[in-house]
């Protein structure tokens, strides 16, 4: 890419003190011993951050490769998930001990240095393994290229939706004749769904659970609905801020009125409730197995357009080569051939509650039948995403400024214009900020595709 590389030991420094190589198991990297003593023609090393009903999933689909691929042995390994993660594989890559593949959410992609950290995808390889461009949702594609090159192959969306209870809310007329929620399209009419729902909660429980003090669920609604609103963060060139302040306040007043009309009670445990009993919840499409396995008569649906456009709050998992100095070969080839195949063969990723990137697999027999996917599956074409820039993407230095500001206005401990005016004003302070990684402002980040 024409950049001198990134050492180590600036990349420490970025990341704040050289205290954190202290905390950096390399073992969990595997060698070229490995390799031989394996038996396997090839070693495929792969990191990623999946645990629970995710990484049940993922081994699944990792067994299924092994099975079909006897030449290649993978050597997986799970790390902590957030930002211990991408401090791991940025030092891995720094140090020319990454791994042959690994996992990152797309909107941390821009931040992490491509063509010093990451390496791009060879798009050719990816085609003879039958991945192409045009099978994904072009939105989405065009968030993993950088400077005109592919970093980041997409393996899903996942995405906020409304929960609710058909068996709780058919009563008080709010389930249509096909069996789902009753249309919103304004403020007032979700306030009067609401209204409604209320009088079928049992005592003690929450019409709408919402996550008022959670700083991550706080801001991913408020990006929802505020791209709801047509809100832009920066221009194309990344050097104004364009933040409307006034939809902000917008946003954050229907926000907080969830709290202030005793829709929601702060602190509650959200999940719990909803299956206990609470009519509504907003929570990520990874409780689907949660709710499902609890037998309960729900659905869901992306989060209501309430300002009229259709925009729920999306991220995606995907595939990224680590920087590798001498990257290539066998080991490269089978990385490209893994990725390929998980990202074609997401059936079982599907049942984890993950929209599959791969739009063929959207419309297989198999994937329609899968309940409540199959309701929510429109949000590929109605993502709500955060700004391209290098401090943005899940977990990212964007969430975690502004998300404790947004919290502060639902709970009503700072007024919402008041809020919206400081977010504009943080939003102006990280434009002008420099990533660690590289020491470049966003506007120097480079330019989508």
């Amino acid at each position: 890419m024409g950049r001198p590389g990134l050492s180590r030991r600036q990349l420490l420094a970025g990341a704040g003190g050289l205290a954190v190589a202290g905390s950096f198991g390399f073992a969990a990297l595997g060698t070229g011993a490995d390799a031989l003593a394996s038996g396997a023609d090839t070693r495929v090393r792969y990191w990623n951050l999946f645990s629970g009903g995710d990484g049940y999933n993922m081994i699944a689909m990792l067994d299924a490769f092994r099975a079909a691929n006897p030449a290649i042995d993978v050597k997986d390994s799970t790390l902590q998930w957030g930002n211990p993660f991408y401090t791991k594989l940025a030092m891995a890559a720094a140090g020319n001990r990454a791994p042959d593949l690994g996992v990152m959410h797309m909107g941390r992609v821009t931040g992490f240095s491509p063509g010093r950290l990451l390496d791009p995808w060879d798009v050719d390889r990816l085609a003879e393994f039958g991945v192409r461009e045009a099978d994904f949702n072009p939105a989405l594609w065009k968030r993993g290229v950088i400077d005109g090159e592919l970093y980041a192959l997409p393996l899903d969306i996942h995405v906020q939706l409304c929960f609710y209870r058909r068996d709780l809310l058919k009563p008080a007329g709010l389930i249509g004749d096909d069996g789902k929620l009753v249309p919103v399209t304004s403020t007032t009419e979700w306030f009067e769904v609401l209204k409604e729902a209320k009088k079928v909660t049992k005592d003690g429980l929450q019409t709408i659970g919402l996550w008022s003090q959670d700083q991550n669920f706080q801001w991913w609604f408020f990006v929802a609905f505020y791209t709801q609103l047509g809100g832009t963060w920066f221009d194309d060139a990344n050097t104004e801020v364009t933040f409307d302040a006034d939809k902000a306040t917008q946003v954050l007043e229907f926000l907080r009125q969830h709290v202030t009309d005793g829709y929601t009670i702060p602190g509650a445990p959200t999940g719990e409730q909803f299956i206990n009993g609470a009519p509504f919840t907003w929570e990520g499409n990874w409780s689907v197995p949660v709710f499902s396995g609890a037998k309960l008569d729900y659905g869901a649906t992306p989060l209501p357009p309430v300002f009229g456009e259709q925009a729920t709050h999306a991220e995606s998992h995907a595939f990224v080569l680590p920087h590798q100095a001498g990257r290539g070969g066998a080991a490269n080839d089978g990385a490209h051939r893994l990725a390929a195949y998980i990202v074609r063969n997401a059936q079982a990723w599907a049942g984890g509650g993950h929209i599959p990137a791969y739009t063929p697999t959207l419309s297989t027999p198999e994937y329609q039948e899968l309940a409540p996917q199959n309701e929510y599956v429109g949000a590929m074409d109605h993502q709500a995403t955060e700004p391209k820039v290098w401090f943005a993407g899940s977990t990212g230095v964007l969430a975690q400024d502004l998300g404790p500001v947004v919290v502060s206005s639902t709970m009503g401990s700072a007024e919402p214009a008041a809020v919206a005016r400081r977010m504009k004003s943080r939003l102006t302070a990280l434009l002008a900020s420099r990533n660690p990684m590289d020491g470049r402002t966003a506007a120097e980040g480079g330019a989508v595709a």
